[in-house]
């Protein structure tokens, strides 16, 4: 069997296990969708949900739950920074709870993790990869990351594609090169690495100034799961923000591989195209959003897409095969760019940069959006984001270091919404208002016409895909910072979602059930 082959094959296995019962990866497929194809739950009878079981992770230490948990073969895999736990999907019982020893590592949140044949792959606070059985949480390997003295650390769910681990590292706001490792899920041994940072032979080392060392003081941190196409066999990953972080006066130029999207050949690590949302970044704009991957048309002809609403503001529509920009548009309200060039990337206003007296910046340095995880439907061709439209001071030192910060930002407003977007003008259908501050929570949506998120003051929602109405919500005691998921075990369907260190089981009544069987 070829490789292509075995690639489709592979992902055709991950489809049918949505398509069944499961959520075996963290976006739930490798397109990066968050959607799923269960009906059972639906605008009819949304409004009976009501809470099967409540599993309390009794970590007192940390930021709590913000991990996609994964459902294969009727369990729950689920993470907080030191954690991993093992649930029964159907009672939240534990099944086995594994707590890694204390670390120097910074414990600002921990997404979940990766699965494959019977094991799962764990980033730990202190930059390691660990390999658990899944069976009973027993460490397989542990390989090392990065150096967490050098101030690398760890966050994100690995992402598996046959026999390639791939784990992205954090460490933004340090002087420190980002990467993208392939290892090998049965020894734990490295088969490649990527740097966002290129060498002197690329001619992306131009886009950074040849008279200093500024290239080598780091950036393009990898902080948030990539997707991946079968058929073309590639790979698709967001890196994060140059250093200095505000100050761009030590950097001129674009400053590749940062504040870009990358598509990687996973066998091998190679590039085959890059594009970047933010060159130059001076905003810590990370373009670590998820690149949701679309078969569908633009403007009259079927296309293979690559969308990202980007944390600058800005919409990218991009032909994933070659990534030529289709649509660059913003979806939020903005003043620090005065267009976009012939590449489809946005141009700057420099009067918009960080400044000694303080520059009033839309959006603010969260961002339109952030790290919070969109999704697609197909049925609706809606693209589901939580954005903030918001405002940050930035200041800049002007000490000419080229590493750090170089500035500070102090955000001054933001307000919440969750936006249905339209992906072929990049125009919002509706917009639901999510409340004054930000929202962490992230998007699902399902094949029942609904829409699952979260706002400011601590509900749990399902809205109307067509319209964003609020259908049903409960209160969760705080707000919810973990994407929500569903799946269906023995014909009952479950909405998932975790908020602080509780992670909620909703269904409907199981009488209504009876009524609903054929």
């Amino acid at each position: 069997m070829t490789r292509m082959a075995l690639a489709v094959l592979s992902v055709g296995v991950v489809a049918a296990q949505i398509a069944r019962t499961d959520w075996p990866t963290y976006n739930g497929d490798f397109s990066g969708k968050r959607y799923s194809q269960l009906t059972q739950i639906d605008r009819k009878n949304v409004a009976m949900l009501g809470l099967v079981w409540a599993f309390q992770t009794d970590v007192n230490t940390g930021p709590g739950l913000k991990s996609t948990p994964l459902l294969v073969d009727g369990t729950l895999y689920f993470t907080e920074p030191d954690d991993v736990w093992a649930v029964d999907a159907r009672s939240g019982q534990q099944n086995w709870h594994y707590h890694y020893h204390a670390n120097e590592g910074l414990h600002i949140g921990q997404r979940g993790v990766g699965y494959y044949k019977g094991r799962l792959y764990f980033e730990t606070p202190d930059a390691h990869l660990l390999c658990l059985d899944a069976r009973t949480g027993e460490v397989q390997w542990d390989s090392v990351l990065a150096d967490v003295k050098l101030g690398y650390w760890a966050t994100m769910a690995p992402l598996v594609i046959r026999n390639h681990v791939l784990a992205g590292i954090s460490g933004d706001f340090n002087d420190l090169h980002g990467v993208i490792d392939s290892f090998d899920p049965e020894t734990g041994k490295l088969q490649w690495q990527w740097s966002a940072l290129p060498l002197p032979a690329d001619p992306a080392a131009r886009t950074w100034p040849a008279d200093t060392d500024a290239i080598q003081h780091g950036g393009g941190m990898t902080w948030i799961t990539g997707t991946y196409d079968p058929e073309l066999n590639l790979v698709y990953w967001g890196t994060a923000n140059p250093n200095p972080v505000l100050d761009g006066s030590t950097r001129p130029g674009a400053n590749l591989y940062t504040c870009s999207i990358v598509a990687l050949n996973p066998d091998t690590g190679k590039l085959a195209w890059y594009f970047q949302p933010s060159p130059h970044d001076v905003h810590d704009w990370d373009a670590v959003q998820t690149p949701v991957l679309v078969d569908g048309d633009f403007r009259g002809q079927k296309r293979k897409l690559l969308i990202q609403a980007s944390r600058n503001g800005y919409l990218f529509v991009l032909d994933r095969v070659s990534g030529k920009a289709l649509l660059s548009t913003p979806y939020e309200e903005s003043n620090w760019s005065s267009g976009v060039d012939q590449q489809g990337e946005p141009v700057a206003n420099r009067e918009k940069d960080p400044s000694p007296a303080g520059t009033l910046v839309e959006p603010d340095a969260i961002g339109a959006t952030n790290w919070m995880s969109p999704s697609f439907d197909p049925q609706t061709g809606l693209l589901y984001v939580d954005t903030h439209d918001s405002f940050s001071l930035y200041y800049a030192f002007g000490d000419g270091k080229p590493e750090g910060f170089g500035g500070r930002d102090l955000s001054v407003w933001s307000h919440g919404y969750l936006r249905a977007i339209e992906y072929q003008t990049g125009k919002t259908r509706w917009s639901h208002d999510l409340g004054s501050g930000w929202t962490w929570t992230g998007v699902l949506s399902t094949a029942g016409r609904l829409v699952f998120t979260g706002d400011v003051h601590g509900n749990i929602l399902a809205l109307d895909a067509n319209t964003g109405k609020t259908l049903w919500h409960t209160f969760a005691g705080g707000q919810a910072e973990a994407p929500p998921i569903t799946y269906e075990l023995d014909g009952r369907q479950y909405v998932l979602m975790g908020a602080h260190g509780v992670l909620f089981a909703f269904a409907l009544p199981e009488v209504l059930l009876e009524n609903l069987q054929p």
